[in-house]
């Protein structure tokens, strides 16, 4: 696996090997040692599934707050999205930056975002879907969210949502006392 550095400190785009042969190829998408050895979270105890049928599905930005502190591995299975991590650890050197990536079923990236990051993601095809792996279990309590258009951050989506949830339109501009994320 290669570990592609973004703006935000601790976020990675993580490219797998192939091997291949004349049966196809295989490549490994996570390794536990490794990603230890990277300062990255190295167990991940939930694996969620998403399947967005229109393109331009905004889904996010969400976190969860300390304790329940999650970082996500995400993982295109069919279609394509441009996946997002905003920094919002306080005491980071790229607080307040925000990475993105696109992420598809043809390219088989990986996109991490660390705990104390906020997260979304944007469908580009219709009937995307997604597989991300978290390293905290859900907390709906826990659970904070961000306007996905704050102005604060600056995210260049590469279109104008067609559809977000109730909650996602809903969310607000960042607020550091209500959206302290205690990291």
């Amino acid at each position: 696996m290669k570990f592609e550095s973004t703006p935000v400190e601790g976020c990675y785009i993580v490219e797998p090997e192939p091997r291949g042969d004349e049966r196809g190829f295989f490549a490994r998408i996570f390794d536990s040692d490794t990603f230890r050895q990277k300062g990255l979270a190295d167990r991940f105890v939930q694996f969620n599934n998403s399947m967005s049928v229109e393109a331009g599905t905004l889904r996010g930005l969400h976190y969860q707050v300390a304790p329940a502190g999650e970082a996500k591995l995400v993982r295109c299975t069919a279609g394509a999205i441009f996946d997002v991590a905003v920094d919002l650890r306080k005491d980071s050197p790229t607080f307040g930056q925000w990475a993105g990536a696109e992420v598809t079923a043809a390219n088989r990236r990986l996109f991490y975002a660390p705990v104390g990051c906020a997260h979304g993601f944007m469908t580009l095809e219709p009937r995307t879907e997604v597989v991300y792996f978290t390293s905290a279990l859900y907390s709906g309590g826990d659970e904070r969210g961000l306007r996905w258009d704050d102005p604060k951050f600056g995210i260049r989506w590469p279109r104008t949502p067609a559809v977000l949830s109730d909650k996602d339109r809903n969310a607000r501009d960042y607020d550091p006392v209500r959206n302290a994320s205690g990291y």
